[in-house]
This record gives C-alpha cells, structure tokens and sequence, in this order.
C-alpha cells in the first residue's frame, strides 16, 4: 500500500516538468497549456510503459 500511496509524488513532479517545458516553448497562455498537457501525457505514457516493462520482468523472475 505504502508504494501505492508513493505514486502520488510523480503528480506534481509531471505538471511542473510539462509545464516549464512548454513555457520555455511559447508565450501565449493557451498555448502553454495546451503543449503542457500533450508533453504530460507523453511523460505519464513514457512512464507507464517503463512501468510495464519492469513490472512484467520482475513477474518473471519470482
């Protein structure tokens, strides 16, 4: 439960990430937004299927 509760932490860490990225991209509020929420759903899915990889290699070796 305790590594559950942990995933939390990557939140904050995704949205800030996204967003100084998009802002060193663009000037406009709206497009700094909309490139934010595009790179945070590269991220979590970069995230997610370094995720499966490592989970599926750890199932196999147990």
């Amino acid at each position: 439960m305790t590594n559950i509760i942990n995933l939390w932490f990557a939140a904050p860490l995704v949205v800030s990430v996204s967003l100084v990225y998009a802002a060193t991209r663009h000037e406009d509020g709206g497009a700094i937004l909309h490139h934010a929420l595009r790179v945070a759903g590269w991220i979590v899915s970069f995230m997610a299927i370094i995720f499966g990889i490592l989970w599926m290699v750890s199932s196999q070796v147990s």
